[in-house]
């Protein structure tokens, strides 16, 4: 027997975001799929019933890859695909397998030979882009920066002058609560001339996106405390 199709499948970004969140393939194909592997089983069977799920949720099979699971054995998470079931990859938010673990579990459908069909839907470091103005033909994203703040000063130098030797765009992002003292950071750090683009709570009703450069955001600083966030730098 054929092995089934690993789905992955995108969560909105945030509340009240589920609308422009999914497609019509995706709310067909979710329900077609009675089993799950997903990082948080809270937020995935909110999307699912946001999402417009008719199977009764009683019927689904979940499986956790948590922070708490993912050092254990992933054979569990594929005997139902390696016996013929199709199945669903959530992350909690935006697309699986994008700055999320759940690439480890697309690497290893890869090696099992199963197929892997990512539906469309919000990725965060995408959206920001797109809308930043900035280099969209080359672009890095480096995840979170460091925590010491003379190495993170350092990071920060570093990535502006790759952006200014390259014309390459830089994204970046930290822990919601720690957004403010990183601002700070970036705009005591790079040049004024450099071009910063914050990227604010996309998706949701008080979404923020604006491109200035560090000397007028130094005029007026948002307030981004606890608030999900990317960063742009940018220097043609």
């Amino acid at each position: 027997m054929p092995a089934g199709t690993l789905y992955l499948i995108p969560v909105p970004l945030a509340d009240d975001a589920a609308a422009q969140s999914f497609t019509p393939y995706l709310v067909h194909t979710i329900n077609q799929i009675s089993e799950y592997i997903v990082e948080n089983e809270k937020t995935a069977r909110k999307f699912l019933k946001l999402a417009g799920l008719i199977i009764p949720q009683s019927q689904l099979v979940v499986h956790d890859y948590g922070k708490h699971q993912r050092n254990n054995d992933l054979k569990d998470f594929f005997t139902g695909l390696l016996a013929g079931k199709d199945a669903g990859l959530m992350s909690e938010a935006g697309c699986p397998g994008i700055a999320d673990p759940g690439a480890d579990i697309v690497a290893e459908a890869h090696r099992k030979g199963i197929k892997v069909v990512p539906l469309v839907g919000p990725s965060s470091i995408l959206l920001a882009l797109m809308a930043s103005g900035f280099n969209g033909q080359s672009f890095t994203f480096h995840g979170y920066l460091p925590i010491d703040k003379v190495q993170r000063s350092k990071r920060i130098k570093d990535l502006e002058n790759q952006a200014e030797r390259l014309s390459q765009t830089q994204l970046f992002i930290e822990t919601p609560f720690r957004n403010n003292p990183l601002l700070d950071e970036i705009l005591k750090t790079c040049k004024p001339s450099t071009r910063l683009c914050i990227a604010c709570n996309l998706t949701a009703p008080d979404e923020f996106v604006k491109t200035q450069t560090v000397a007028q955001w130094k005029q007026q600083q948002p307030d981004l405390h606890k608030k999900p966030t990317i960063f742009l730098l940018y220097k043609s």
